[in-house]
């Protein structure tokens, strides 16, 4: 079997406002460049994960509905494959998905919880074992009314499982049981109120963590300690000066595979900020910002190679792709492909 997971990316595109579902492409390992292939149908696909079954590679997708299901596809072959009809996951609106320990883990925003379902062989996910339900809220009279689980992933060690909460300014540690799907809290890591905490990437070294708020544009800067699975907030980044106008709203953090840089996503003003990190990962520095090609970017992802960055533009309906200046960490606009209210970009 031809592995063609480094030549191919999978787009998400909201499809109650517009989008086709998840539009497939072809991508050149040379120039970067995206060429749309054909289209998975798939509802409202806000997010997307590639695992590995037994017959090879399967993609799945969350419908960000109320209440929210996934999908799941074997992409082994020439064309998708759908595994069975979309699995409910016990909770509304959910907006991010990841793979751990032969489970599948959803962020299910509406609900403010966290939903395990366990993988067949072949990749088919079954019902939930757990749907773990946060509590609390913050500040923001409108956001913060109620949890909102934005982001669910494990981290690098595979032992642990984090999960981002907007609505309580908190990351939850959680310890996954494989053999019975339990989900249970470990600790809770609070941040400032009004944070808003959207998503979180992992430094290379597995030793720090950046998480990107939403509702404050600021990087928190925090130690991981898998050991321990102990995650302490150790400095905060601003992405904008004092005083800066209009609305902000920051979407999706990613590090360099070298960990020099991290790049995050911004709304509000169509940018993607870089950052500077010194060389233990603890310390970030804004550098600049450049246009994200588009309007609202929702998702920023790196290319195979590690050289280029992906930016899923929603409301303009295209994703850009940049070349990253390897001594400054400055992307720079190559191309772009139109895909209506485009949220999220994978390889694989």
């Amino acid at each position: 079997m031809v592995d063609r997971g480094a030549e191919r990316a999978f787009i998400g595109s909201f499809t109650s406002t517009g989008g086709r579902g998840i539009v497939l492409a072809s991508l050149d390992p040379d120039t970067g460049a995206l060429t749309a292939t054909g289209v998975v149908d798939a509802v409202d696909p806000s997010y997307l994960a590639v695992g590995q079954a037994a017959d090879g590679p399967v993609l799945y997708a969350v419908s960000e509905t109320q209440p929210g299901a996934v999908t799941a596809h074997d992409i082994a072959g020439p064309a998708p494959r759908p595994l069975g009809a979309p699995v409910p996951v016990d909770g509304d609106h959910p907006t991010h998905l990841s793979l751990g320990q032969g489970h599948l883990l959803t962020a299910n925003y509406g609900s403010g919880s966290v939903s395990v379902l366990p993988l067949a062989d072949d990749g088919t996910p079954g019902p939930p074992s757990t749907v773990l339900r946060h509590r609390g809220s913050g500040p923001h009279p409108e956001r913060q009314e109620a949890p909102h689980a934005h982001q669910v992933l494990p981290d690098p060690s595979g032992r642990w499982v984090l999960s981002v909460d907007l609505g309580t300014d908190s990351v939850r540690i959680c310890a996954l049981d494989p053999a019975t799907g339990e989900l249970a809290v470990r600790s809770q890591t609070a941040l400032p109120p009004g944070t808003g905490p959207r998503h979180l990437a992992f430094h290379p070294s597995g030793r720090h963590a950046y998480v990107l708020g939403e509702l404050r544009p600021v990087v928190t800067v925090c130690r991981w300690d898998a050991a321990a699975g102990a995650l302490d907030p150790v400095g905060e980044v601003p992405l904008f000066p004092e005083g800066v106008e209009g609305p902000v709203s920051p979407s999706a953090p990613v590090v360099s595979p070298d960990g020099r840089f991290l790049w995050a996503a911004e709304r509000g003003t169509d940018t993607i900020v870089v950052l500077a990190l010194d060389g233990t990962g603890e310390r970030a520095r804004v550098v600049t910002s450049v246009p994200c090609g588009g309007r609202w970017p929702r998702d920023l992802v790196l290319g195979p190679t590690g050289t280029r960055l992906y930016a899923a533009n929603e409301h303009s309906g295209d994703v850009t792709w940049f070349d990253v200046d390897g001594a400054t960490g400055v992307p720079r606009r190559a191309g772009s492909l139109a895909v209506p209210s485009a949220s999220a970009v994978l390889f694989g």
